[in-house]
């Protein structure tokens, strides 16, 4: 028999979504290990390290016992990079839990999965994604970084539709990434673009992490 595919963990959590547009509703994260960028503001970077073995089955058991005691409809597959492992059977089986999935990617990698919400946060300095994140990406993230400028925002902003938010994220709630933030969007505005706002980290702001 085929052994089971082995998914590395970062962490299996619940809390509720801190970025984005579904901020504050009850989630329950499956953090998986590695990424293929490693960015030096990354704010999660001991999930580049190797995590704990699981089988998808396993992944699954956790889960369906963490469920139980906080029951959210809500499962986010994060990293690191989630999408540079196999998930595929990970996610059908979250499916057959019944749970809306999301998964928060930089982009650079595609499989097709059975996902209800994609996050995809492109990446400095090249901001690669794969095609198929144009009309899959319920939002684009942008993290506001030092080197973030006019050109690029309107640049990512014309590569998605209109009606596909374009939320600019400061920096570990840092006050200069906010205040970057602010201009960036200002400028944004008196450039004609639309449907691009200013997001922050609501789970730091409250002090959950």
């Amino acid at each position: 028999m085929p052994q089971p595919r082995i998914l590395r963990i970062s962490e299996i959590f619940p809390s509720i979504q801190g970025e984005g547009l579904r901020q504050g509703e009850p989630t329950l994260f499956i953090r998986l290990s590695g990424c293929n960028l490693r960015c030096d503001f990354c704010d999660t970077k001991y999930a580049w390290e190797e995590g704990t073995e699981m089988t998808a089955a396993q992944v699954l058991h956790a889960i369906h016992k963490l469920r139980s005691r906080f029951p959210a409809e809500w499962v986010c597959l994060t990293g690191g990079e989630p999408l540079v492992q196999d998930i595929t059977e990970l996610v059908k089986g979250l499916k057959g839990q019944r749970f809306q999935i999301q998964v928060e990617t930089n982009g650079t990698v595609y499989r097709p999965l059975q996902v209800d919400w994609y996050t995809l946060s492109p990446k400095p300095d090249s901001y690669f994604f794969q095609p198929e994140f144009k009309k899959k990406a319920r939002e684009v993230k942008i993290i506001v970084t030092k080197t973030l400028n006019i050109e690029t925002v309107q640049k990512l902003r014309s590569q998605f539709p209109e009606n596909t938010p374009l939320l600019l994220q400061p920096q570990s709630n840092r006050k200069w990434s906010m205040d970057r933030g602010m201009r960036l969007l200002r400028e944004s505005l008196k450039a004609g673009s639309r449907n691009i706002r200013l997001s922050i980290q609501l789970h730091k702001a409250v002090g959950l992490l």
